[in-house]
């Protein structure tokens, strides 16, 4: 094996790492937002982690964060929750921040 292609099998594995670091903290994020939004709705419990659980599954809908937001927002106008969508992706800024932090940390 050359020094070129040990330095591409590197870059790969750094890339295939860093991808799975982001796809765990995307779904930290998503975990947190349900939890977060679970409490806004008056969910507590097992409502709220099975809350949070959908919101979870919402990602996978379509690639980005807009199946969330919207997922959440519905859920917020339908019980009558006043949260901007403005709000909504501070929060997920937040606790994407936190998740990675969660996850650096080994948590």
């Amino acid at each position: 094996m050359t020094t070129f292609d040990k330095r591409e099998e590197g870059f790969e594995k750094k890339f295939a790492h860093d991808e799975e670091l982001r796809f765990k903290a995307t779904a930290r994020r998503n975990k947190l937002l349900g939890l977060w939004a679970a409490e806004k709705l008056g969910k507590s419990g097992a409502e709220a982690d099975a809350y949070a659980k959908a919101v979870v599954m919402a990602d996978f809908e379509e690639a980005g964060d807009e199946d969330v937001v919207r997922k959440v927002k519905g859920d917020f106008e339908a019980a009558g929750v006043a949260q901007s969508d403005h709000q909504i992706r501070r929060t997920m800024d937040e606790l994407q921040a936190q998740a990675v932090r969660d996850i650096q940390a080994g948590r």
